[in-house]
């Protein structure tokens, strides 16, 4: 007895709702155009996949295209935020605080980058309490 496998599945024809672009008229649905744009996919990689050219894409989906690179973006700030303040990450935390908050690692002002000040009276003092540097030759040895 000979086994068979499953037959090849065969194509059955659809109707798919979208706007008709192009000089041959590709139907392209704009929910599509949208999800692939909320995915990070870029214009030429959405119009590759409905086989439409590039400017035909972005005059006939401008919104579309707006709207789901504009909801990625949503998506990443609360996901950051999340991780900042419910997960305690440090890094996000402080890349927030750097972006948002204005913080930097080093410091702004111009009074914080100038030297130190010198007090005269707190050198003499410290001069008198340190012992002597001796300077005798005699007490110095020398490798020969």
């Amino acid at each position: 007895m000979k086994k068979t496998g499953p037959k090849p599945k065969q194509l059955v024809e659809t109707t798919v709702l979208g706007i008709a672009v192009g000089r041959d008229k590709t139907v392209v649905p704009p929910d599509q155009v949208l999800e692939l744009a909320s995915i990070g996919c870029d214009d030429r990689e959405i119009s590759r996949f409905f086989g439409v050219k590039e400017d035909t894409l972005r005059y006939n989906f401008a919104d579309e295209l707006t709207k789901g690179r504009a909801t990625t973006k949503i998506r990443l700030r609360r996901a950051m935020m999340h991780n900042a303040i419910e997960n305690m990450s440090n890094s996000v935390q402080i890349f927030l605080a750097k972006n948002y908050l204005g913080m930097t690692d080093s410091p702004i002002d111009s009074e914080a980058k100038a030297p130190l000040p010198w007090v005269d009276g707190d050198l003499e003092e410290a001069d008198e309490t340190r012992e002597p540097h001796n300077t005798d030759s005699e007490n110095s040895t020398t490798l020969e």
